[in-house]
């Protein structure tokens, strides 16, 4: 499954919440304001019994409407990158690319998040935000129980984006921590197209 997944804010203005404001508003107010996002990530793949099972480089860049950049460094390299209509799936040890069309319904819950997605939210997830005097962490915990993780952590330091937690029923946990991150810097749409090497095998899946 498509990992596709984002990053938040640096340089930002304190933001001003009322007593009125729910979680989703106070959610909604850290992630209405981006254009463009850049980070680098370590992703972190967490065992049951807590062991690290995997341990992953990546650089992702997000540009608003639905341009995602998604470059796995370190330990095997890829590239998933969307221009909001298809989405590219390079693997270059394969030396294959994978070319499907873009849906962003059906995209990880984060990225839909983290590009402006939380209308539907409160219809699909408890929302609790736990607070101390640096830390804000908005705790998603799903109606249904069809849904595949047992909770969603979204956690800012000082309104600036942290860590993403993802609790997944299969008992495995992906834990996304945030570096360097650069909020509506200037990112040319020219990244979020991917130009297909000379002589690599194309499997195409879109409907077009």
């Amino acid at each position: 499954m498509f990992r596709v997944v984002i990053s938040l804010i640096t340089l930002i203005m304190p933001l001003r919440l009322s007593a009125q404001d729910g979680p989703i508003e106070e959610l909604d107010l850290l992630l209405r304001d981006i254009s463009t996002l850049s980070a680098d990530i370590l992703q972190l793949i967490v065992e049951s019994d807590g062991g690290i099972l995997e341990e992953t480089k990546i650089q992702m860049r997000l540009k608003k409407p639905n341009r995602f950049y998604w470059e796995t460094i370190d330990p095997f390299p890829e590239l998933i990158v969307t221009n909001g209509a298809l989405l590219w799936n390079y693997q270059p040890d394969l030396e294959q690319v994978t070319i499907e069309d873009w849906n962003s319904d059906n995209s990880e819950l984060a990225a839909q998040l983290l590009n402006g997605k939380t209308d539907n939210l409160s219809a699909e997830y408890y929302i609790v935000v736990i607070n101390s005097e640096e830390t804000k962490s908005f705790e998603l915990s799903p109606k249904m129980n069809d849904n595949i993780y047992n909770t969603v952590s979204i956690t800012f330091i000082n309104d600036i984006l942290d860590m993403i937690h993802l609790d997944g029923k299969n008992g495995e946990q992906t834990v996304w921590q945030f570096n360097n991150l650069v909020m509506n810097s200037p990112i040319a749409d020219s990244l979020f197209e991917f130009i297909i090497p000379n002589d690599i095998d194309v499997i195409g899946n879109t409907t077009n």
